[in-house]
């Protein structure tokens, strides 16, 4: 009882649900683990009763929670209205613009108004940031916390709109070098803008990848969140190329380049990422050596400034994993702390080295700008939607350079549950809820605005993770995890503030199970859900396809993601197959693909009888317009178009639950053969501009609405991670 009292104060789970009314307990050992990773010691009954003492005498004599959420134009929380009379708050303001009081008292009330809606005359709310506030009662000692005034809502996009989704590695262009890059980006936004009337371009998560032989191709598994990887960058379009001393060895350098596109292209190749890299990588350092203009110098040394000991630390990192390895855990002790004196020296020794990776850092977010601008520019309401993996590698440069905030020994992953018996291990670490309260949420709030800097909206991947996290304790399997939860109220306060700040859309991918709560408490601040067409049913219901006029009004609706089969793949069950091959599947073939195909005849069934495929159901180029069809005819904020689904592509870009068995995150866009298909072919396919004509233009559908209570948007576990 000891360890489930003291479990809980500190937001550790000791049981969970698999599924719908089975409760599982939580092994004692996972929950000792788990709160050793939080620094509390509960390995003897002894250690169990002194760290429960403690915490419950903290929560009695504490005045104020770790933060407090003031939500602007709401009632206060019961955190401030609850105090004692006479207690005297202090507010110090952030100063991120500079300006503002220093200090800003508020004299205390205590007790709640009468009327709840109101707001108490004491109160003067400060401007929307992220404060100080300290607490002094008479007789009580005094208590400082987080407080975060944060707008009610996130904006939202403007009117209802059409877009593209595409991993940007796989789309290559006639001037790509060998895997798809920014360049292609504001290619493929200008062109879709002007020419599709599509709205915006969501793509996979640009985080900068770990450094190694091979790299970890998954752009879901980061060395850094907070910097994007310069494998992205068009050289050419580096403002310093046209004046290399030596242009001779650049042209070599796209020669070569040119043979790794047409391997790609031409010759069944792989995307091979390490490959460009190289080639990329020499290119930048005979541009790097090319002397800045003094215009052009400024601007590099405002966004030195701007980032700070953040860049610093990041490119540190890169420069020491090109001499000792990826892997930080390796390195000689003395470098594996950021801020040691041994460290310090060698970011002397190294300065060459660290200029130039906080140059690529500029560079790359020079061209993300650039992205962004083009998007906007060709007519796009929204523009580049940028994704947010779940979590980092382990040994990559943001657990290095901020080792305090991320639980040693512990893994990102999900339970069990009726689609997976064995749970899964993402090999992430996780944040310390704890000490991201004690910071004010600076590593949030860093990592948030560098992805807002340049984004017309932000995906945020297991946007459940805001709420809650599975934690596998290191050595054990994925069904020995637990949950742990966040103050889930501070993070999406802070979230939204951003947002708020950088004027962009938030959506958050909520497949899957989803914890009671969660995705009204997303919807109620704005942030956009995630529904995939074949997932929408009435899962607490009859268990049939939703209506369009069924489905939510606050999503992004599509037909797949890049962790599920392409469209013409599930409408053709080639995806059953690839599965069968690959030994995932848990039935017999033929079971399994009875069961799929009764699946897609349900749904070519519900399409026939709303008019939507008048061509038949044997027409599987005509089965993917009218899928689309359907979507355009909820009542969806946003309508996303997988662009491989464009030309019929069937391979999946990821199979979950594969390593080397598939070539995951390596394959180029192709057509129903195949084939390699390049922007440039894209942009003239007949297939592609019969399947837009169905989303030109975008109207608002007959009986738009919310989804009817009690309706759920995913099966348990249709999340494939």
């Amino acid at each position: 009882m000891g360890l489930s009292r003291l479990a809980a104060l500190h937001g550790v789970a000791t049981s969970f649900s698999p599924s719908a009314g089975v409760t599982a307990p939580v092994p004692e050992g996972t929950v000792v683990a788990v709160l050793r990773a939080l620094g509390v010691d509960a390995t003897t009954p002894e250690a169990v009763r002194d760290a429960l003492a403690a915490a419950e005498s903290a929560a009695r004599s504490r005045l104020l929670p770790a933060t407090v959420v003031v939500w602007s134009g709401e009632p206060l929380p019961a955190a401030l209205t609850g105090l004692p009379p006479g207690t005297e708050l202090t507010v110090r303001p952030e100063q991120a613009d500079g300006t503002g009081p220093d200090r800003m008292r508020v004299p205390g009330g205590g007790g709640h108004p009468a009327d709840p809606a109101a707001t108490p005359r004491w109160w003067a709310e400060p401007p929307l940031g992220v404060h100080r506030l300290t607490a002094r009662a008479p007789g009580r000692a005094d208590r400082s916390c987080t407080l975060v005034v944060a707008p009610a809502r996130v904006p939202q996009p403007p009117g209802r709109t059409h877009g593209f989704l595409v991993q940007l590695y796989s789309l290559l262009s006639a001037r790509s070098w060998g895997m798809g890059d920014l360049g292609d980006l504001a290619d493929l936004a200008s062109w879709a803008g002007r020419g599709l009337g599509a709205g915006f371009v969501q793509i996979n998560p640009l985080h900068a990848a770990v450094i190694g032989d091979p790299t970890d191709p998954s752009p879901y598994r980061p060395s850094s969140r907070r910097f994007p990887d310069p494998v992205h960058l068009r050289v050419e379009s580096v403002p310093e190329y046209g004046h290399a001393t030596d242009p001779a060895a650049l042209d070599e350098l796209r020669r070569e380049a040119a043979e790794l596109s047409d391997a790609v292209l031409s010759k069944g190749a792989l995307i091979d990422r390490d490959a460009v890299w190289a080639l990329k990588r020499r290119a930048l350092e005979l541009l790097v050596a090319v002397p800045l203009t003094p215009g052009r110098r400024a601007a590099y040394c405002d966004f030195l400034a701007a980032q700070g000991r953040a860049l610093e630390d990041h490119a540190l990192w890169c420069a020491l994993a090109e001499v000792h390895g990826s892997d930080w855990h390796h390195w000689p002790a003395e470098l594996r702390d950021p801020r040691s004196d041994a460290t310090a020296r060698a970011r002397s020794e190294l300065l060459d080295r660290v200029d130039f990776h906080c140059r690529l850092a500029w560079l790359t977010d020079s061209q993300l700008a650039d992205a962004q601008r083009a998007a906007r520019d060709a007519g796009m309401a929204v523009g580049i939607v940028h994704d947010l993996a779940v979590g980092v590698h382990p040994g990559g440069a943001d657990t290095w350079a901020q080792q305090d905030a991320f639980a040693h020994g512990m893994s990102v992953g999900a339970p069990p549950d009726a689609f997976n018996a064995r749970g899964q291990d993402w090999g992430l670490p996780p944040w310390r809820p704890d000490t991201l309260a004690a910071s004010g949420y600076a590593p949030y709030r860093g990592l948030l605005r560098g992805l807002l800097a340049h984004a017309g909206a932000l995906r945020i991947d297991h946007v459940m993770g805001l709420f809650r996290l599975w934690w596998v304790p290191e050595g054990r399997p994925p069904t020995e995890g637990t949950y742990v939860t966040h103050d889930a109220e501070a993070m999406l306060a802070v979230l939204v503030l951003e947002a708020h700040r950088a004027g962009t859309v938030v959506m958050g991918e909520d497949l899957g199970t989803v914890e009671p709560g969660v995705r009204e408490a997303l919807a109620r601040r704005g942030v956009l859900g995630t529904s995939v067409l074949w997932f929408e049913r009435d899962w607490s219901g009859t268990g049939r396809p939703l209506a369009p006029e069924q489905w939510r009004e606050d999503c992004l609706a599509t037909a797949t993601t890049h962790d599920l089969p392409s469209t013409a793949a599930r409408l053709t069950g080639d995806h059953v197959t690839l599965r069968h091959s690959l030994g995932l599947l848990t039935r017999p073939l033929d079971e399994e693909r009875r069961e799929d195909g009764a699946d897609t005849a349900e749904w070519l069934a519900l399409l026939a009888r709303l008019g939507m495929l008048p061509e038949g159901e044997d027409d599987e180029e005509a089965a993917v317009r009218a899928v689309h069809r359907f979507l355009l005819s909820t009542p969806a904020r946003m309508a996303g178009v997988w662009l491989p689904d464009t030309v019929g592509d069937r391979r999946p870009q990821n199979v979950p639950g594969t390593w080397d068995q598939y070539p995951n995150w390596r394959l180029p866009i192709a057509d129903a053969e195949g084939r390699p298909v390049m922007l440039e072919e894209l942009a003239a396919s007949p297939r592609l501009h019969r399947l837009m004509d169905v989303l030109r233009p975008c109207q608002e559908p007959p009986g738009a609405g919310a989804v009817p209570s009690g309706t759920r948007t995913a099966p348990p576990g249709a999340r494939p991670s």
